[in-house]
């Protein structure tokens, strides 16, 4: 029987040909002679016998009929991949349905041994990690972070001859750690440079890319229908431009202006200094001022044009404003206050759940399209997408945001439709939220103060330098940090009984980047979620405490970088399925927003608690399970999304006019409480422990 955790060495180093050695030299593919593609069949055994002969572990694969895979014709090997363009799209769907059909495991290896020299890097591994994480056979196995796969997506180009040098010269013991310099794509004359920090983080971008891992857009029926899908990729992306915004108002930056005008000229540039390690070409810049253009790539068969996003968006909008959408026997589709956001998160992202994809189009993602390829829409000059045209790396743009900006206002048009919640949908009769505040964890530190600052970090690189010395290749990384906190919660419980309640924990800036006080109808848009938990109150006070690592939007750092057959996995079952499936999370140490030196940046905490009884969909399970510190942005593994509110709940609706401020919100619901807290930014680095 075939051990499922195997198919990592299909993941490592994916450029190199399957029979070289994987896990430091220690393991070995036994390929058979008619899976070797035409470069090395005929030299098979010299090749078998020169890389196998220090293993300590072989793998043998089955022989099988070979797959048919002439969905990926025309998909070059060595070029670009990407899940906006439909042609990439279809094929990876194809591929996940060929891996998740085949019976075993022992016969998936086989497959995939067979298709991953012959296939797109970035396809093939896409398409099997995918394959992995819904497989019930192969869903413990641990997905390593794709930075330590594919880093030419995430990291300055420049220390990979340092790192290739310092590993072929140098013994293992006695490597030296490379630095990847921090703001390296522009200088500070550059104002969005001051959120490179945010935008090229590199944990920041692998969450966009665990994101769509585990909610594709096409594939098996099975593997794409999760509950309330559409709806967490309008939540996910939300809370993304919401958090950015933040940031630019600790910068001193406007917030983003939603890119609703498609005709006019986009005034920022974006140089990425990255280079695809598949072909050694650079992902094409943008200069300032260019003009978004018909797209006629005939290298992919991409074809949109400007005026098709445009028809969509009014289509979409005509259907919000109906209250309904055609399915394609133009059938009604009510969008109603439960299902609405739902339905329309498919349509606007365009996956396979669509109910008429002829009609409402692809907004989103073709939207990535015109904008990816705007240097060189007809490949006029053979170039290949820029940044914009790929999950792992589209967060790095400022564009994103702002193209991110206007599909927002798209899903808030129809959240504005919703009637504002009721003091029924609002109130927990008998509970009263005295007090929130946070703490940090060193003795003897003002309450309501968190710090933030530079943290220096280290990943090991070597599974992704293909052609590469063996063992470990360290590279470090500056990112933000915060100092470890507590969130403190006083709630009085008055019903006489115990209660189970959903405490709900948010944080916004009081100001915009001219310190202009926010009204609530602009504040509310900028409300992040810190984190959402269940909680058991007792008659009387009762005191809640919860660390900052505990938040159900974050996962750790150790989960976020994990290493290919990382030997510091956890012993602890539950500990160890969260490490083998979380990959999804937003990052935990960006967390907190970056604040501002000296009296920092001012920011409203709010807290609130629900009845666990009209919130809970599984009322009868104590636990969420495995994978459960995410589920605020990922859902959970094989379950129910488990918060039967709307997410954005309570802030996602509009307000009567007479609510202008978060007091005028807050007063008449005892249940909520805020307080003003400040985050304070030091210009210090250092180092993880």
């Amino acid at each position: 029987m075939t051990d499922a955790s195997n198919l990592l060495a299909l993941l490592q180093r994916p450029l190199e040909p399957t029979f070289l050695p994987k896990d430091d030299g220690k393991t070995v593919i036994d390929v058979p002679d008619d899976f070797l593609t035409d470069r090395y069949r005929p030299i098979g055994a010299e090749l078998q016998s020169r890389f196998s002969s220090d293993a300590e572990q072989r793998i043998p694969i089955r022989s099988t009929a070979p797959p048919d895979l002439t969905f990926a014709d025309g998909i070059d090997r060595r070029g670009a991949f990407s899940l906006f363009i439909p042609k990439h799209r279809d094929a990876a769907a194809a591929l996940i349905t060929l891996f998740v059909s085949q019976p075993d495991v022992q016969s998936l290896m086989s497959v995939a041994t067979y298709s991953r020299d012959r296939l797109n890097p970035v396809l093939f591994q896409y398409a099997l990690a995918v394959a992995i994480q819904h497989r019930p056979d192969t869903k413990d196995v641990n997905i390593p972070s794709i930075v330590s796969l594919f880093p030419d997506q995430f990291v300055d180009p420049s220390v990979f001859p340092k790192l290739r040098e310092e590993g072929s010269v140098v013994q293992r013991a006695n490597r030296m750690v490379i630095d990847i310099p921090p703001n390296y794509t522009a200088s500070d004359r550059e104002e969005e440079q001051r959120l490179a920090y945010f935008r090229e983080d590199i944990g920041v971008n692998m969450h966009h890319w665990h994101w769509h891992l585990v909610y594709p857009g096409d594939g098996p029926d099975a593997v794409v229908r999760k509950d309330r899908r559409g709806e967490l990729f309008f939540y996910m992306h939300s809370q993304l431009i919401a958090r950015y915004n933040i940031e630019r108002f600790c910068n001193r930056l406007a917030r983003v202006k939603s890119l609703t005008n498609l005709r006019e000229p986009i005034p920022e540039a974006y140089f990425p200094k990255m280079i695809r390690s598949s072909n050694a070409r650079s992902y094409p810049g943008r200069h300032a001022n260019i003009t978004l253009q018909d797209v006629n790539r005939v290298d992919n068969n991409t074809n949109v044009q400007v005026n098709d996003l445009e028809r969509w968006r009014d289509r979409i909008l005509e259907a919000i404003d109906q209250g309904f959408v055609l399915d394609t026997q133009g059938n009604r589709i009510p969008l109603d206050e439960t299902k609405g956001i739902d339905i329309l998160g498919d349509i606007v992202e365009a996956s396979s759940l669509s109910p008429n994809q002829r009609l409402y189009g692809s907004l989103h993602n073709m939207g990535h399209n015109v904008i990816a390829y705007i240097h060189d829409p007809d490949y006029r000059y053979l170039e290949d997408y820029g940044v914009m045209g790929d999950v792992t790396t589209a967060m790095r743009d400022p564009i994103f945001y702002r193209w991110h900006g206007f599909i927002d206002q798209v899903f808030r048009r129809f959240k504005d439709s919703l009637n504002p919640y009721t003091s029924s949908d609002l109130s927990f009769p008998g509970v009263t939220v005295n007090s929130v505040g946070v703490q940090l964890n060193r003795a003897n530190t003002p309450p309501n103060v968190l710090l933030t600052y530079w943290q220096r970090s280290q990943v090991d690189l070597a599974s992704g330098l293909d052609f590469g010395p063996e063992g470990n290749v360290f590279a470090s990384f500056t990112h933000l940090q915060h100092a470890p906190f507590a969130f403190r919660v006083e709630i009085n419980n008055d019903t006489g009984a115990v209660r189970r309640g959903t405490l709900r924990i948010w944080l916004a800036p009081k100001v915009d980047e001219r310190g202009t006080p926010l009204t609530f109808q602009e504040q509310r848009t900028y409300f992040v979620e810190m984190d959402t938990s269940t909680v058991t109150l007792n008659p009387g006070v009762n005191t809640i405490v919860r660390r900052s690592d505990q938040s159900s939007v974050t996962i750790p750092y150790e989960r976020t970088f994990r290493s290919v057959g990382t030997s510091t996995q956890p012993s602890d079952p539950n500990a160890l399925a969260q490490f083998r499936f979380c990959g999804c999370g937003w990052p935990q140490h960006m967390l907190v927003p970056k604040g501002a030196v000296g009296d920092g940046v001012q920011f409203d905490i709010f807290a609130m608690v629900t009845d666990y009884m009209q919130d809970a969909v599984d009322k009868s399970s104590d636990t969420l399970g495995p994978c459960d510190d995410a589920h605020s942005f990922c859902g959970l593994r094989d379950k129910l999304y488990p918060d039967r509110r709307a997410m954005g709940f309570p802030f996602d609706r509009k307000v009567a006019a007479t609510v202008a401020t978060l007091d005028d919100f807050v007063t008449p619901n005892s249940n909520m409480r805020t307080n003003s807290i400040r985050v304070r930014y030091s210009n210090t680095i250092i180092a993880r422990a």
